[in-house]
């Protein structure tokens, strides 16, 4: 269901050579996976046999044991709906290759054998195996069934929209080119890699990279499976290690050094995969001479997935991990930082004008200035802040823009724009008394006249502090807050820009007056403030009252742009992310709303000044997002109205 499938990973508790032990624990777990909803399942390498055999793979009677023990796992997977895979050392051209084997619904779909052979340090797998490239037959016999044997399979699930597997062995992927590359190529959206990966110190950070740089690289689904305890501890130990990769990202890993069988699964979005692919055009340009492969389909159906077995974070835009959230933004802050101080240097700037409210996004702007000074050794005096009080201007935030303009060392002009703005109602023919679209622009616009006069006549530029989600959904004047020489923030969504001023205010090495404005700052209502204060001279336009939640506009923001996906995926998405915390009717009040403004301002992201992209969505015409301004919303708003 909308794209997704569920993948495992399987670590049996297994016995060194005991085939009837191990056949019966991957039947066992088969059961237990097919009861989890898992449609993709793979085991460890030579999982029938185990892997550390040693010269018992010579012995007929474990080759035997181990055919008959495939017999029973392939008969006992009649009735269960999962493509699994299983290891054990096959017979074929009169040589032994250690090979995967696919299964589905009580056939053996195809016969994999392992390309590379380590035979090195305490690898001597050389000594019983022949590598993939020695092998004759393209089919051989397996219980009165022709099989297809060979490295160029792909297992295409045809009900199952980009549903098509890959399988490399272990080593497979320690080469300089690994299968999965090409398997990925022809189109391979899940690869799978039954391995037996022994413990060494770091190399468990070693293996993880490895999975997730391929999974990226691939930009695939990487499930990974190695053999655990059980295998023979005399020279090397086992741990067992399963995890699954979407596209660089770590979905799920099992313990290691567990007794005990591990099953771990999570839910894989195909479309997701397939999108990326589409859009990285780069990825189909490869250099090198395409293997042929054989397709082999076989009739899995979708499965109805009611919770997903993965993360959906309700603020995309934002790590968890306190490590990454650390590095994002402190990433974030220089290129803002750098892109700004090279702006300077370019101009030849004597001064940086910005326009400073009390909010968020001034606040960000006005702290991105002064590092920007401060990155190239000049004083903060260079930067001009100018706080414009109108009619709706609270003192709360008029007194939090001028302490915060005091603690940074900028100057510092006060320039009312009532007075302005009450001779342009006069001159136009506007009451005062209606709050209108004309009411509100009119002091938009005056701002945004001061900061360019002042300017010009200071030999400066103007800083723009309008947010990426603001240019999403339109939420700017035009040629009023829409305009500036240079936008610092528009690559940063609202609910990254609260982030990125707390973490500011907690690592930003500012006075402890500096930081003490932040925090009230962050505990401001979001608003433009040009609508007279209520009776108690508090905020009265509340921006998320009326464009609706910042957060649920991120979340859209983040699947429409960054991966296209449709308006039911999207809710499905957000339903999962946003569980107990909002109604469905309220996410579709909203997504609709927002397809709504996305679509009607794309007027206003047409022409945006300069600025920096921090992260992988950018609306900017000159970057990543080219759409047409008079484009029509209706297929999305009538999918939206049908939920």
């Amino acid at each position: 269901m909308y794209g997704f499938i569920r993948v495992g990973s399987a670590i049996p508790e297994c016995k060194l050579a005991d085939c009837i032990y191990n056949k019966e624990k991957i039947i066992n777990i088969l059961q237990q996976a097919c009861e989890k909803q898992i449609q993709v399942l793979v085991f460890p390498e030579l999982s029938i046999t185990t892997y550390t055999c040693g010269d018992l793979f010579f012995q007929s009677s474990l080759l035997h044991s181990a055919k008959s023990s495939l017999y029973d796992i392939v008969k006992a997977s009649q009735n269960i709906d999962i493509f699994a895979v299983v290891g054990l050392p096959l017979s074929i051209d009169n040589q032994l290759f250690n090979c995967a084997v696919a299964i589905y619904k009580g056939t053996i779909l195809g016969v994999v054998p392992k390309s590379c052979l380590p035979n090195y340090g305490e690898f001597y797998e050389k000594r019983w195996f022949s590598p993939a490239k020695q092998l004759l037959s393209k089919e051989i016999l397996l219980f009165d069934q022709k099989v297809p044997v060979g490295t160029d399979l792909i297992f295409s699930a045809e009900q199952i929209p980009y549903c098509k597997i890959g399988i490399e062995i272990c080593e497979d992927l320690w080469s300089a080119i690994p299968p999965s590359s090409y398997q990925s190529l022809y189109g391979a959206t899940i690869l799978l890699n039954p391995s037996a990966s022994n413990e060494l110190a770091t190399k468990y950070d070693y293996r993880k990279q490895l999975i997730s740089q391929q999974s990226s690289r691939c930009i695939a689904s990487y499930v990974y499976s190695s053999s655990g305890i059980g295998e023979s501890t005399q020279d090397m130990v086992f741990s067992g290690h399963g995890l699954i990769y979407e596209n660089g990202t770590l979905l799920k890993q099992s313990q290691r050094f567990i007794r005990e069988t591990q099953l771990i699964y999570a839910d894989i979005d195909l479309e997701l995969l397939a999108n990326d692919r589409r859009k990285n055009v780069t990825f189909m340009d490869t250099q090198c001479e395409m293997p042929s492969f054989r397709e082999i389909t076989f009739s899995m159906k979708p499965q109805n997935i009611n919770k997903l077995e993965r993360i959906i974070k309700p603020q995309p835009f934002i790590p968890e991990n306190n490590e990454f959230l650390d590095k994002r933004c402190r990433d974030i802050f220089n290129i803002q930082v750098v892109g700004l101080a090279r702006r300077i240097e370019h101009t030849h700037a004597k001064t940086v004008v910005v326009g400073i409210s009390g909010g968020l996004d001034s606040t960000l702007a006005l702290l991105v200035c002064a590092k920007a000074c401060d990155y190239l050794g000049i004083s903060r005096n260079h930067i001009i802040g100018i706080t414009m009080p109108g009619f709706g201007t609270t003192d709360r935030t008029y007194q939090n823009a001028l302490a915060l303009m005091a603690a940074l060392g900028t100057q510092i002009r006060e320039i009312s724009i009532q007075k302005a703005a009450l001779q342009h109602f006069e001159d136009i023919g506007h009451d005062i008394s209606i709050h209108d679209v004309t009411y509100e622009n009119t002091q938009a616009r005056e701002r945004t006249q001061i900061l360019m006069d002042i300017a010009n006549k200071e030999s400066g530029f103007v800083v723009g502090t309008g947010d990426l989600s603001e240019l999403a959904l339109g939420w700017a004047t035009y040629n009023g807050d829409h305009m500036s020489m240079y936008g610092v923030n528009a690559g940063v969504p609202k609910t990254l820009i609260r982030v990125l001023v707390r973490w500011i205010a907690e690592y930003g090495s500012l006075s402890q007056k500096a930081n003490e404005i932040l925090f009230d700052v962050l505990d401001t209502p979001v608003s433009p403030e040009l609508l007279p204060p209520d009776e108690a001279g508090n905020i009265n336009q509340k921006t998320e009252e009326i464009v609706g939640p910042y957060e649920l506009h991120d979340f859209f923001l983040y699947y429409v742009v960054r991966f296209g996906f449709s308006p039911a995926k999207i809710l499905f998405l957000a339903e999962q992310a946003f569980n107990g915390e909002y109604e469905k009717a309220t996410l579709l009040k909203w997504l609709k709303n927002f397809y709504h403004r996305f679509f009607t301002q794309q007027f206003k992201r047409s022409c945006l000044p300069d600025g920096p992209k921090v992260g992988t969505i950018s609306l900017s015409p000159r970057g990543d997002w080219r759409m047409p301004s008079d484009a029509f919303n209706t297929i999305w708003l009538e999918e939206v109205e049908k939920l």
